[in-house]
């Protein structure tokens, strides 16, 4: 008898335990190019795994260590339970072994995750690639104790669609410090995204420091007051600003760099400079007085490039952005200049006069000088190694074929495109009109509600985009380097708002920028983004639920 009542005790109690397990699902965002059922595989309970294997690489075993201790944490997140790492392992012992494969995998941020009968097997040609494994791995664990949690016997692969794969963070409209940064990075790591566009100077505020230009932060990182509404003359009266110290913008990119983040800073320039005019008016053309701008726009008043002090103050910031940031590439913007200033500005005619700068077809010389300008600032970032990346409006003058375009007004759209590949340069595709995560993703009838500056791009229109579409040419397409959606500030003010515009759009963008297009399905992702919405709750984000509670309707 009591054999009898241990025997159902123990099938009762193996059957609770069963129905209680739940499987990963490898079935997350970005969807991986392939999963499949590995013939004869074995299954493994997460709860048997003992460790984290890492091995050792030379030059990349300080990478693959990290790579272990953010796959430690990320299980901990999920089950409670933190395994711990170590360089080797004994193969009879269940464990994850973090691999660096070459041999079998060639593109530096593809990954392979396999489970076999005693170890779950991630593998990259690179740390990065091994990185991406990670988190594909991390999407997969359900919120449970280890025990109650098992791991298919599959193979999975993934690999990016786009080597460039941004998201851009304006912090000069409304200023974020560095924790909302870093945990902007972390947003990015979770979805697959490999570069941070930094805008960190504008009319509203400058957010950096200048050895020689103190008052950039003294004056010029503070407004007086922010506008109510869309520019209807009424202000707040709340000063506003910050700024990033040095120690601080190191900090945040070795952070970065530890996710494989790289990180461009944007200075724009010649427009958008209205605060460093308020701290320093000797660099307008009219002399001021400038005051840091409370409004949100396009303003008149822009660097004179007519004055050699305008060009000494550019190479110092420029200095102080190439200490700071290790990136190939520096952001200078130069869109919305307006050339009013300079027509009426005698140093910036002689300029045009001893430049030998003339108007033809579309351009007037004002274009030419800011030609002149561009090119001025590209030779000196040359000169140090380094590139530039501009936005379509220097494709209105002569620029070197060597400048990246950032492809933005989507009313020119692929005319663009077509222009910049035809003179050789190559695109990064931003489209306002799809991209663009400062407008609204619900209907038109919800859009007092917060107040936002405007324009529809719902989940469904990022997901369907296509940077790259089989109708453009081969060789406008091979210039096509990826993708990357903004978020600009002036109506998000507030960091829950932040991650409310960006979530979960920024999961549609990774599919566009990981999947190829015959791969994307919009109905499974929906499915699969709603299960990622469980770990944005579980890491505290707010997102924009929109899409969901309308199927419940």
């Amino acid at each position: 008898m009591n054999k009898l009542i241990i025997l159902l005790f123990t099938i009762l109690g193996f059957s609770l335990s069963s129905s209680a397990q739940q499987r990963a699902d490898f079935n997350v965002v970005p969807l991986p190019n392939t999963i499949t059922d590995v013939k004869n595989g074995v299954d493994i309970n997460l709860s048997s795994v003992e460790c984290i294997c890492y091995g050792t690489y030379g030059a990349d075993d300080q990478a693959m260590k990290r790579n272990a201790r953010f796959l430690a944490d990320y299980i901990e997140e999920a089950t409670g339970e933190r395994l711990p790492q170590q360089i080797d392992v004994s193969r009879s012992i269940t464990h994850i072994e973090l691999v660096l494969n070459k041999k079998k995998i060639s593109h530096p941020e593809a990954y392979v995750i396999a489970v076999g009968k005693k170890v779950i097997r991630i593998e990259g040609a690179t740390p990065q690639g091994v990185f991406y494994g990670i988190q594909t791995f991390r999407k997969a664990l359900p919120k449970a104790k280890a025990a109650e949690v098992v791991i298919p016997a599959v193979e999975v692969k993934g690999q990016p669609r786009f080597g460039y794969r941004g998201m851009h963070l304006d912090v000069c409209r409304h200023f974020f410090g560095v924790d909302f940064v870093k945990e902007y990075i972390d947003m990015m790591a979770l979805h697959g995204l490999n570069t941070f566009h930094w805008h960190i100077s504008d009319d509203q505020g400058w957010r950096f420091e200048v050895k020689d230009y103190p008052r950039l932060i003294e004056v010029g990182a503070f407004r007086e007051g922010t506008v109510i509404g869309r520019n209807t003359g009424l202000y707040d009266h709340v000063r506003h600003g910050g700024y990033f110290t040095r120690e601080q913008i190191r900090d945040i990119v070795a952070y970065a760099k530890e996710r494989y983040i790289t990180i461009i800073p944007e200075v724009d320039m010649p427009g958008h400079m209205v605060a460093a005019l308020a701290a320093y008016p000797e660099l307008g053309c009219t002399g001021g007085p400038y005051e840091v701008e409370q409004n949100w726009g396009v303003f008149d008043d822009v660097l004179c490039a007519g004055k050699e002090e305008t060009f000494r103050f550019v190479f110092a910031v420029l200095d102080e952005v190439m200490a700071l940031f290790p990136s190939e590439y520096i952001h200078i913007g130069g869109d919305e200049a307006p050339r009013t200033r300079w027509k009426a500005c005698p140093r910036c005619q002689q300029r045009i006069a001893d430049e030998h700068l003339v108007s033809g077809g579309k351009h007037a010389a004002e274009d030419m000088l800011q030609s002149y300008f561009t090119k001025r600032v590209e030779k000196y970032l040359n000169e140090h190694g380094r590139k530039i990346i501009g936005w379509d409006e220097l494709l209105e003058g002569e620029v070197n074929p060597s400048a990246t375009i950032m492809s933005w007004r989507s009313w020119n759209g692929d005319a663009d495109v077509l222009k910049a590949a035809e003179r050789g340069h190559d695109i990064i595709m931003v489209p306002n009109a799809t991209l663009y995560f400062d407008y609204y993703q619900t209907p038109e009838a919800d859009w007092s509600k917060p107040l936002l500056i405007g324009g529809d791009v719902p989940l469904e229109k990022v997901y369907a985009y296509d940077p790259a579409p089989a109708s453009l040419s081969d060789n406008v397409r091979s210039h096509i380097l990826g993708v990357q959606a903004n978020l600009w500030t002036e109506y998000i003010p507030a960091k829950e708002l932040a991650e409310y515009q960006v979530l979960p759009r920024m999961a549609a963008l990774s599919e566009v920028q990981w999947l190829p297009a015959n791969l994307k399905d919009y109905e499974s992702f929906k499915k699969r983004a709603f299960r990622l919405t469980e770990l944005y709750s579980r890491l505290g984000w707010r997102f924009c639920d929109y899409v969901w509670q309308k199927e419940k309707k």
